[in-house]
């Protein structure tokens, strides 16, 4: 299988009125943060689909999928690089050099096609289970530094959807119990321009109360509800309770 054959198999599957609806929703008019970009009108579970019959796909065929100027295209080779990452997370296989390998090689694969990763369907649903969970596994690029030294470079870029991987990416350590990384870029993200970027930063948040305590939550609420954007908080306390969340919204 080739990269040609998944690209020929996709386009085959167009459908008109999904694909206006999409472009809508994905904001891809002049001027909103999905400018330019192009659908097929393929639902994400079709996608799937289509992923689940790429196994013989070679490594090396994937940034082509990456690099298409189809959203879905994009998608599916994204899934695939999730699957292949997940497959070498596997208790049997995770500490041996082989799959430390396959990992850090599809870290730097996705990381070198940021540029491709353009709209928040395409970042939510991969960078968490590939960032941030290598985040949390032996590596060869390096250690826990270099690894921060990573996102932070994501999170200080001036890339919106880089940002949005860095942040997004907490989700695991934050699963796991880790709320280091969630703080770290929502306080370096809190106050950026975009609201993509502040519902971001709530959702991480909330995630991370849900995940690693409430107290811990409650502490960085109390540390910048002077100055953090109300879809940021709206978004952070949504699992507390009503009278609680009416607290802090008239703070």
């Amino acid at each position: 299988m080739k990269a040609e054959d998944v690209i020929e198999t996709m386009e085959s599957m167009l459908d008109s009125d999904q694909r206006t609806i999409l472009m809508r929703f994905f904001k891809t008019a002049k001027g909103e943060y999905g400018e330019g970009d192009e659908f097929l009108g393929i639902k994400t579970p079709q996608t799937r689909k289509v992923v689940k019959e790429c196994k013989s796909l070679p490594m090396s065929e994937v940034p082509t999928l990456l690099k298409n100027k189809w959203h879905e295209v994009r998608l599916c080779g994204l899934l695939i690089l999730v699957d292949r990452f997940e497959a070498a997370c596997k208790k049997k296989v995770a500490d041996t050099d082989e799959a430390t390998a396959t990992r850090d090689e599809i870290v730097q694969m996705y990381l070198a096609h940021t540029d491709f990763i353009n709209n928040w369907d395409l970042v939510d649903l991969t960078a968490p289970k590939i960032i941030g969970q290598w985040l949390t596994l032996k590596s060869n690029l390096g250690d826990d530094g270099y690894k921060i030294g990573t996102l932070d470079n994501l999170a200080n870029s001036n890339h919106l959807w880089q940002q949005r991987i860095a942040m997004v990416s907490t989700m695991w350590t934050s699963a796991k119990g880790n709320p280091f990384f969630c703080i770290r870029y929502a306080e370096m993200l809190m106050h950026h321009k975009h609201d993509l970027i502040h519902k971001a930063v709530g959702w991480m948040l909330r995630e991370m109360g849900k995940r690693c305590g409430t107290d811990i939550l409650r502490d960085f609420l109390r540390q910048h509800i002077d100055t953090m954007p109300r879809t940021t908080l709206r978004y952070a306390i949504e699992r507390l309770s009503p009278e609680e969340r009416a607290m802090w919204m008239k703070m």
